[in-house]
């Protein structure tokens, strides 16, 4: 059982405009990245919300992700939101692994999260990170013995720090495409990005 932990709680300060409800085809971005993990067959998803709760909720709740609420999002700390999506993960699901996913990135494969999901599966590795062109990306999955060293991590302390520590333990996916490492950060990364 692997369940995705979708970062959504940000103020999208350098957009301009919350960017989780910006539209993307027919949806949102972030409804994009919710459909392309019940595509890849995700059984479980929780969404971390912060900045624009109601609306993030609302999208969320046709794809029945449970939701994790970060009080602290106005500081804009990756590793804060995490932590708040992992202790909803820990407490009200059976999950294994926990597959780290941006909600700005909808721009992500189902193809590339398959390939994170299959290797775990196959191998049982704790850390599984797609890569392409030997850059790591996401969404990377972490196994359920490592969620608790996450959960003591304090800042200035990162997800990045987390993986550079368990740099030798990291299994790489090579994807084909790069789409594993472009998010929205700006209204311009949208424009050039949006279907």
């Amino acid at each position: 059982m692997i369940t995705a932990l979708v970062l959504a709680a940000g103020q999208s300060k350098r957009m301009g405009q919350p960017k989780m409800l910006l539209p993307w085809g027919k949806t949102t971005v972030l409804g994009q990245v919710l459909f392309t993990l019940k595509h890849a067959n995700i059984p479980e998803i929780v969404a971390v919300t912060g900045a624009q709760r109601i609306a993030v909720e609302k999208i969320c709740a046709p794809f029945e992700a449970f939701v994790a609420h970060n009080p602290d999002y106005a500081n804009d700390e990756m590793l804060v939101s995490m932590q708040a999506g992992l202790r909803v993960v820990r407490e009200k699901t059976s999950a294994e692994a926990a597959l780290i996913c941006l909600g700005d990135q909808p721009q992500v494969q189902e193809g590339s999260v398959r390939a994170v999901v299959c290797r775990f599966i196959e191998t049982g590795t704790g850390l599984i990170v797609p890569s392409y062109q030997m850059r790591r990306g996401h969404p990377w999955l972490v196994a359920r013995p490592l969620w608790e060293e996450i959960l003591q991590m304090k800042s200035p302390q990162s997800p990045r720090d987390f993986l550079n520590r368990h740099a030798p333990e990291i299994e790489y996916v090579n994807v084909g495409n790069p789409s594993i490492l472009s998010d929205l950060d700006t209204f311009e990364d949208y424009l050039k990005s949006r279907p």
